[in-house]
């Protein structure tokens, strides 16, 4: 008997009970339920709009809240004082968070002057101020190494010299060292054994530099002697620095560092009556023989000049040395005279950078003068500083040591040129520095007669 096919029956899936005989459930939503009630979407519309309306009027709280309060924060910051145009900061500003402190910039300054002007006076008024780190004369260092060149054509070396010290740069010291010869400790600088910084701590346990008060030589000589390195770690603490110096001529030869940015430098001229300088020249000439040689080079051989002595006179070896501590003047004075004409037409990079003191002022009034000059630069005269220049200058009579600083009867050897000098050489002096004295207040005398008398003034108010 044959089997029978089981029948079988295909069923579309979209039809009822597809698929051997099991019931699937559908998948597709009932929308049509949903159009078919009107009623339901009414509800979901109404729901929507309850809902925008909700978050429109939230936004619009919000807004009104918040320029509510910036309105109240601005008209507090105001004080009710009109203020247009002012940028106020708030403490959450990064830029006030994180701003720079101000570093208070250093003053430097060059007391630019020559050789028997009281600059070694007016130098120590520095040297005992605790707040000043003082350099005596660098650029003897100079001179000595490269004599016996032109003082003229030294003044490049010398500049600089002085951009590098102000820096607090001392290895150039090195430059000017013997060949062969061991590393310039503190104690071989020109001028370090009456210096306050090198005899007081930390470089020596001798003098503290908060005291005011001279030091002796001998002293300081015995101090250790330190490394420029430890100087130059002890420069960059202060912030005044000061250099008295003699051989720069001319302060046009300083324009670039007093041009230059990174600098803050101010020159104070110290002048003295030529005259006087070159009786005190006369008197020092043998302390000053090398110096006298380097300066007389630089004269122009052209130029007439008036004789030194009586023709009939016979020159001995003492004229000769006179010869040249006078004849030296002739470029001192031409060299101040220019930067005379500088300070009577100053450019742009001289104002304000550039004042002139007169050693006759200095010591005939000298608490003011010290006042007006620490003024100048920045600095403050405290009692125990004025009561040292008072005291320097009142001293019983003049000093026969020219190059030591002591009390002194300064106004006596201010004017201590008109018994000595003869009349010839006044003359000649007067002949090369006429501009200069003209400019400073210098009165010139006619007769030998005239600048004996002590009664008559020679000094007026200068034109600068």
């Amino acid at each position: 008997m044959k089997n029978k096919p089981y029948p079988l029956k295909f069923t579309p899936p979209w039809e009822k009970n597809a698929g051997f005989g099991r019931k699937h459930k559908s998948c597709t939503r009932s929308h049509t339920k949903i159009i078919a009630n009107p009623g339901i979407v009414m509800k979901v519309l109404r729901r929507k709009k309850i809902i925008m309306f909700l978050a429109y009027f939230l936004l619009v709280a919000l807004t009104m809240l918040n320029l509510a309060n910036y309105k109240w924060t601005k008209e507090s910051q105001q004080c009710n004082q009109p203020m247009q145009g002012v940028n106020f900061q708030s403490r959450s500003d990064i830029r006030y968070l994180y701003k720079a402190p101000q570093v208070k910039k250093r003053q430097l300054v060059y007391v630019l002057t020559t050789w028997r002007s009281g600059s070694s006076f007016f130098g120590e008024l520095f040297n005992q101020n605790p707040n000043v780190f003082f350099l005596y004369e660098p650029m003897w260092h100079i001179w000595q190494k490269l004599y016996p060149g032109d003082a003229v054509s030294l003044q490049g070396a010398a500049r600089d010299m002085l951009s590098s010290l102000y820096r607090c740069d001392f290895s150039i010291f090195q430059l000017y060292n013997s060949p062969g010869g061991k590393n310039i400790t503190s104690l071989g600088l020109f001028g370090a054994a009456i210096n306050k910084v090198i005899c007081s701590y930390p470089f020596c346990t001798s003098y503290r530099k908060d005291v005011v008060g001279m030091v002796d030589e001998k002293v300081c000589r015995k101090c250790p002697p330190q490394s420029l390195q430890m100087l130059e770690e002890e420069c960059l603490k202060y912030n005044t620095i000061v250099i008295k110096g003699v051989r720069i001529l001319d302060v046009n030869i300083l324009a670039p560092l007093m041009e230059d940015p990174s600098l803050n430098l101010k020159v104070i001229h110290l002048v003295r009556d030529p005259r006087a300088v070159a009786n005190s020249r006369i008197k020092s000439r043998h302390g000053l023989i090398r110096e006298n040689l380097q300066v007389v080079r630089s004269r122009d051989p052209k130029l007439r000049r008036v004789p030194f002595v009586d023709p009939n006179h016979k020159m001995n070896k003492k004229d000769g040395s006179d010869y040249h501590s006078i004849g030296a003047m002739e470029v001192i004075c031409e060299q101040m005279s220019r930067t005379l004409k500088t300070a009577f037409h100053p450019p742009k990079w001289f104002k304000g950078k550039y004042m002139t003191v007169r050693y006759e002022d200095l010591v005939e009034n000298p608490i003011k003068t010290v006042r007006n000059v620490y003024g100048f630069v920045n600095l403050s005269a405290n009692h125990d500083i004025e009561i040292f220049a008072m005291n320097m200058t009142t001293g019983p009579n003049a000093s026969s040591k020219p190059f030591i600083v002591s009390s002194r009867n300064a106004t006596q050897a201010a004017s201590a040129w008109r018994t000595v000098l003869n009349y010839q050489q006044i003359r000649q002096v007067e002949e090369y520095c006429q501009h200069a004295m003209s400019l400073l207040g210098y009165l010139r005398v006619r007769t030998a007669g005239e600048a004996k008398d002590l009664s008559r003034p020679l000094l007026t108010v200068p034109k600068i």
